[in-house]
């Protein structure tokens, strides 16, 4: 294992330390064990910023299910990279400032954090694994450690309901795209991303191809909150705002937007690709900008904020995906929308990060975040509303801040969308740059309503639960650090253009790069005063402030969509419909008799096998290595058979306990004929051991009566019994007819004494041979006696109090 699978794994491994340092330490925040893990993961990665710079990658592998092609094989190239800095960095800033958000008085730290770690470590398995499986894998550990993040606050319903909404819709993003990885195995023979990049051009050729795409988008869109899976997003707010601030602003939802981007390579190539992840991003765009004005909560705000800038970045992969159909970087005129992406994806990590803090600090320092209660908190919090101008000027798109910068690219790429002559592009893809712009005028819009509403005003003392004031220092280092990026990465952008951007991009479309070349990344704040970006923006401005002005005017057309046809409704209704369903199916099954359970399930056993041996024609009758049958067994099996019958018509238990006995004693002989002493030792005692043990028990019950109620003869149950005893004698048969491999018996003969250095054959078998198994069976056996002891102990406890 080597250092990389070490620093991805180091999370794991220290999640199953805290429990022990919170229960020794608790005069210490456990947030401070914490800290030094991430900061040092985020200097470890940043020494690979020279690798990937070069356009070179670093592998590590090492073997985990090798027969099935799977290694747990980690790489490090220009894209990986960046998230890898974008989970660790952000980590240790969300880390320090859950230490002075979380009281450890009221909270349970051992387990937010345990539930941090799994998150954090499963989000560096994701973003640097090689292998589609191991990063499944860790994907859907992404979505357990929300799901536990989201409800963390488990004694609120609406934490519950969110983690739970969070977790029916990725879990099924999951499985799809599990469906989409199977299916390119099948196609490329591979799990390897490297090797699948490499064979795109059998994969885009195969008639499996289209499936497959749209399966990985199912993945990708319910992960990163896409329309119209994004409804899991808002109620995922109900979390603690570290984890707001971790998971909803630059780790989970970016994740999506990670699997388009690593994915581009293979699927990009059609279409299908384009059209559905240009089409659902600006859909998603429009769609998150526009329902987060009517929000009234911060939170919510800033839930619908992520949906919308996430469609942003998912349209620009779109976008820019059909680049690799002009094969050549000239000039990068259809590159800049992966440039605007890649750079967007950073941005938006800074502000949104930053925000999400604010909100928390506002929460934390005035008991609400509802901006109807809101307002005048300008005087008493001037750093948290420097933070908060800061924030919502970046994400509003006004300079100098960085997001600025990536909003006039990212009007750019859907400008040159109209002008691409590929999949109908330059007649429909007007519609691009013009639902960009508006919704460009809706986030311009609830920026200024989250900052003005908030801080400017009048003070309303009365509708707050505390008497506002500034954060302490140790809760504002983050958000200032955060915030102070936001306005460096807007004043000197090429910081990151060749060390940050260029590699990234040259992960997301290698194809167009030839050996050794890089793409060359300016980003300047300055296009000129004539150029359409600058007069959009202008118009995105000027439309904004004047619905601002006018929003009690306008904002009534919010309540004309019907409730009943919001996509919220249908999911619960769904859930619902789903749950109703349910119950009834199973009540015409589930009527509390096992005898019923036990005819559906030697019923679907007799089908099931009965079809197998039919359709692969496996009955076979071969009695020509079989021994000649004795008399002396011809009578025991009388024997056997006659007492089982007898039993059932046995009328008094005494008679049924002998007629037992005597069909467990006549097995025992058949040991004894067929030379398995042990065996016939062992089953005598079971049988004497039972056969006293129901005479005990049964002395103490009544006699039969003569009106005793006798069970009636049913015809189903018989054919069911007599199916079941005819299909394993079928398959007993055939079985001993078709032997593929000579019995292993021979080899525990030859083996036994030269390599167990044992004489009885069975206890080597036991020990040796199969000692593993007995190992197993014997911790079973203690862990059901340590729970009996449990039990008794408790029982007894209670009885003395």
């Amino acid at each position: 294992m080597s250092l990389l699978h070490l620093a991805v794994l180091s999370p794991l491994i220290l999640a199953v330390l805290i429990p022990f340092l919170h229960k020794h330490f608790r005069n210490i925040h456990t947030g401070w064990f914490l800290l030094p893990l991430p900061a040092v993961l985020f200097v470890y990665f940043l020494q690979f910023i020279s690798v990937t710079k070069n356009g070179d990658t670093v592998i590590e592998s090492f073997p985990w299910i090798s027969s099935l092609g799977v290694d747990f094989a980690l790489k490090i190239d220009g894209l990986g990279l960046l998230f890898a800095l974008l989970i660790t960095g952000i980590g240790t800033l969300v880390v320090l400032y859950s230490i002075y958000y979380l009281s450890p008085e009221k909270e349970k730290l051992n387990t937010f954090y345990i539930y941090l770690l799994l998150f954090m470590g499963a989000m560096l398995g994701v973003v640097l694994s090689d292998n589609l499986i191991v990063l499944y894998s860790f994907w859907e550990l992404t979505s357990f450690s929300s799901f536990l993040l989201i409800g963390y606050w488990n004694h609120k319903e609406g934490s519950r309901y969110g983690a739970q909404k969070s977790m029916l819709i990725t879990v099924f993003g999951g499985l799809s795209m599990l469906g989409g990885i199977l299916m390119l195995y099948i196609i490329t023979g591979t799990f390897s991303i490297s090797e699948t990049i490499a064979m795109s051009n059998e994969v885009v050729n195969h008639h499996l191809f289209t499936a497959t795409l749209i399966l990985f988008l199912l993945g990708a869109f319910t992960k990163s909150a896409q329309f119209p899976f994004h409804i899991w997003l808002p109620d995922a707010m109900e979390a603690p705002t570290p984890v707001s601030a971790y998971l909803h602003s630059a780790t989970m939802v970016k994740a999506g937007i990670y699997l388009v981007a690593r994915m581009t390579p293979v699927f990009a190539h059609s279409g299908v690709w384009v059209w559905l992840v240009a089409g659902i991003g600006v859909i998603t765009l429009f769609w998150g900008s526009f329902s987060a004005v009517k929000q009234t909560d911060l939170k919510a705000i800033l839930a619908f904020s992520t949906v919308s800038q996430l469609g942003m970045i998912m349209s620009l992969l779109g976008v820019g995906a059909a680049a690799l159909h002009y094969g050549t970087i000239k000039d990068g005129y259809y590159i800049v929308a992966v440039t605007a992406a890649v750079f967007h994806l950073i941005n938006h990590a800074t502000f949104k990060g930053s925000l999400f803090m604010v909100t928390g600090i506002i929460d934390h320092e005035t008991g609400t975040r509802d901006i109807r209660k809101l307002g005048g908190l300008m005087n008493f919090m001037p750093i948290t509303f420097t933070l908060a101008i800061i924030g919502t000027f970046s994400m509003a798109g006004i300079p100098p801040f960085n997001g600025f910068l990536s909003k006039e690219m990212f009007f750019t790429g859907m400008l040159r969308v109209a002008k691409m002559d590929i999949f109908s592009l330059d007649t429909w893809g007007i519609l691009f740059p013009i639902i960009a712009w508006a919704a460009s005028v809706f986030t311009f819009l609830y920026s200024m309503m989250y900052v003005f509403k908030t801080f400017t005003g009048k003070l309303q003392p009365e509708k707050l639960e505390k008497k506002p004031h500034e954060a302490p220092i140790g809760m504002l280092i983050s958000p200032v650090i955060l915030a102070s990026l936001a306005v460096i990465f807007g004043i000197f952008p090429n910081v990151l253009s060749h060390s940050i951007i260029s590699p990234a991009m040259g992960a997301i479309l290698p194809s167009l790069l030839a050996n050794g070349e890089g793409f060359d990344v300016h980003i300047s704040h300055w296009h000129g005063p004539t150029s359409t970006e600058l007069l959009m923006t202008i118009g995105v401005i000027a439309i904004g402030i004047l619905l601002f002005k006018s929003l009690p005017k306008w904002i009534g057309i919010y309540r004309i969509f019907p409730d009943r046809l919001a996509l919220n409704h249908i999911y619960d209704r769904g859930l619902e419909i789903i749950q109703l369903a349910s119950r009834n199916i199973t009540k015409t099954y589930m009527n509390g008799f096992i005898r019923t359970y036990l005819v559906y399930i030697f019923s679907f056993f007799i089908f099931i096998l009965a079809t197998t041996l039919v359709y692969r024609n496996a009955f076979k009758l071969d009695f020509s290595n079989v021994a000649p049958i004795r008399f002396l067994e011809v009578i025991l099996v009388l024997i056997v058979a006659v007492s089982s019958i007898t039993i059932l018509f046995a009328k008094s238990r005494l008679t049924s306990i002998i007629l037992l006995g005597a069909v467990g004693y006549t097995v025992a002989l058949f040991f004894v004929i067929f030379r398995a002493p042990d065996l016939a030792l062992t089953q005598l005692v079971i049988e004497t051991v039972s056969v006293a043990l129901f005479l005990l028990a049964f002395y103490h019950l009544p006699k039969l009566g003569k009106n005793e109620e006798r069970i009636r003869f049913k015809l189903g149950n018989a054919i069911v019994s007599i199916g079941v005893g005819a299909i394993v004698t079928l398959i007993a048969l055939s079985a001993h007819s078709n032997k593929m491999f000579n019995s292993i018996s021979e080899y525990y003969i030859e083996n036994t004494y030269k390599k167990a250095g044992g004489e009885n054959m069975v206890n080597v078998i036991l020990v040796d041979f199969r000692g593993f198994d007995t190992l197993f069976e014997i911790t079973v056996l203690g862990i059901a006696a340590l729970g009996i002891f449990a039990m008794i102990k408790l029982r007894l406890t209670r009885g003395k109090e």
